[in-house]
């Protein structure tokens, strides 16, 4: 039986209906939920009787003779073409016809059955469909290939997958009469299968070359619904060789105990600052053109971060399409959910493992709207507002924090508060991040102290500040005196002195490495896991890449690594 696809959805006025005629014509159609059914059936019999007269005209061998067949009877026309008259439709449910007065939206049930003509169609309402389903454009040997894939009314883990690469020009073809069930794609391409069902598939060198193609079914663990193929626009390329996180993987071959919660902080070198001339000729000189490419810095990435088995992922200089269409098909193949939250032209993304967490709250404040409208940093900006420069200054900036709430799936009581963020870039801005540092704690605070009282903080970012900084200190000591020099840290104009404090004993997971940051004129330690040391500890640091490894190719970003940030990998566990 022929399959006629009804999607119905509540919020939606209109109802569409999806089917094959006689012909070969596919139909969609759009039809008011609240029309009498009588109406759809009898727009679906002009449809049919289009089809019908199409089909009768290319049989000329029966074009004097009448049609009785299916209940359509066709008039004889003096013309070489046979006019075929409308044909009958029906819906049934249950075996009895569906009376025409019944509005659409409760007329067209699934397992109902449509009958036009001699042809029946089984209805199936709202079975999982594709919204959105790709391939990445760029390829690589030995790297994770993540097809975006968005579904309504399913599942990515209740679907099916099948993947095939292109058969070599010349090569003999499998035992069973072909290269595989599908029928090629053009007289010179045809398609064996790999052997892989799952999600994702890595290419080995064996597949450099050749084009890959998904065969994926939509289903939700109950049922499944059409399915569609796609082929890779271009072949699989030869990887760039040893990566500068290879060896940090065999730290994190399996996903942590439990007990664990394995961290990662990582400012992944956004887009839209790697694109630019400065960039290009300035800033990464060293860098081969290709490799500050999205396309090939995004395979990097994902065989990056999916290789740590991570709990907790925080990220920076995420562009809004690369968390979409990238992290997240990525990401989520691998058991991991994420946020997203804009900055300006790019934000921040968390992501937990949905084994172990589930999300209870969000609490993301802009700097600058929160310290002008919220009473929490009315004290501080009290005293800002006593140096105008200063406070215009820190008033322009774009940073902003994300805090998650999670909790632990195993354990409803555990409770996580986790903080990231990006502070303002500029050498000269100290006195900027502290402020920022300042109104990000009291946040903070809020969440885990009023809110949810006494749950552990991870707070992640790239803080712009080496350890020698005042806005390091700060965190440190939990407290920063007035005559700190970064509160002169772009002159004596803009000083704004001004002694702060907070609540939390907090340390740096990672502790203080030599950098993390590492380009052609500077390198430095910019990027801390901070941890409450009341309420969590660190089991385990994963080793940064060594001296060599980062300098292989001059500096970052290079053919090896994607960012010209390293990221920082620890576990935690609670106390």
């Amino acid at each position: 039986m022929e399959r006629a696809v009804v999607r119905c959805v509540p919020s939606e006025p209109k109802l569409s209906l999806s089917f094959a005629l006689a012909d070969g014509s596919h139909k969609n159609m759009q039809r008011d939920q609240s029309e009498p059914l009588g109406r759809a059936l009898n727009r679906i019999a002009t449809n049919a009787l289009k089809g019908h007269a199409k089909a009768a005209a290319a049989k000329k061998s029966r074009k004097n003779r009448p049609n009785a067949s299916g209940g359509a009877a066709c008039a004889v026309s003096g013309s070489e073409t046979a006019a075929a008259c409308e044909p009958v439709v029906k819906l049934y449910y249950r075996e009895e016809a569906v009376a025409e007065d019944v509005l659409n939206v409760d007329a067209w049930q699934d397992g109902a059955v449509l009958q036009i003509g001699d042809v029946k169609y089984k209805v199936e309402r709202n079975p999982p469909a594709f919204t959105e389903f790709q391939l990445p454009r760029y390829i690589m040997a030995g790297f994770p290939v993540c097809p975006k894939l968005n579904l309504e009314f399913g599942d990515p883990s209740g679907s099916l997958f099948r993947w095939y690469k292109e058969t070599k020009p010349g090569a003999a073809e499998p035992e069973g009469g072909g290269p595989s069930s599908l029928s090629p794609s053009s007289p010179s391409s045809s398609w064996t299968e790999t052997g892989v069902n799952e999600r994702v598939y890595t290419p080995s060198n064996a597949d450099i070359g050749l084009r890959l193609k998904l065969h994926c079914t939509p289903g939700n663990g109950q049922r499944f619904g059409p399915s569609r193929e796609l082929e890779s626009v271009c072949p699989v390329e030869a990887g760039p060789g040893t990566c500068t996180f290879d060896h940090r993987h065999l730290y994190t071959k399996k996903v942590a105990e439990d007990a664990l919660i394995r961290t990662v902080s990582y400012n992944i070198l956004a887009d839209t600052y790697a694109q630019t001339e400065f960039s290009r000729t300035v800033l990464y000189p060293y860098c081969a053109p290709y490799a500050l490419e999205l396309d090939y810095r995004q395979n990097l990435i994902q065989k990056e971060l999916t290789g740590y088995n991570a709990d907790l992922i925080c990220l920076q200089e995420v562009d809004r399409a690369v968390f979409s269409d990238s992290l997240v098909p990525a990401l989520e193949a691998f058991g991991l959910e994420g946020v997203f939250r804009i900055k300006q032209h790019e934000g921040l993304a968390t992501f937990y493992r949905k084994s172990k967490f589930s999300l209870l709250s969000q609490h993301d404040i802009s700097f600058q709207e929160a310290l002008e409208s919220d009473p929490l940093h009315k004290e501080l900006l009290e005293k800002l507002v006593l140096y105008p420069l200063a406070q215009e200054k820190v008033l322009q900036r774009s940073s902003v924090l994300q805090v998650s709430v999670l909790q632990s799936t195993k354990d409803s009581s555990k409770k996580i508060c986790v903080a990231n963020t990006h502070l303002y870039w500029h050498p000269k801005g100290g006195y900027i991040r502290l402020i920022q540092m300042a109104v990000a704690l009291a946040h903070i605070r809020h969440v885990s102290c009023d809110l949810y009282p006494g749950i552990p903080v991870i707070f992640c970012g790239d803080f712009n500040s080496t350890p020698s900084t005042g806005m390091y200190h700060f965190v440190i000591t939990g407290s920063i005196p007035e005559d700190h020099e970064d509160w002169a840290s772009n002159g004596e104009e803009e000083r704004c002195n001004m002694s702060l404090t907070h609540f939390f004993k907090l340390k740096s997971a990672c502790g203080e490495p030599a950098y993390t940051n590492y380009v052609g004129g500077f390198h430095g330690c910019l990027d801390y896991i901070f941890i409450d040391l009341h309420t969590l500890e660190v089991e385990q640091v994963i080793p940064l890449p060594s001296h060599e490894e980062v300098t292989t190719h001059q500096a970052l970003p290079s053919v090896s690594h994607p960012s010209d940030h390293i990221a920082l990998v620890c576990d935690l566990k609670w106390k």
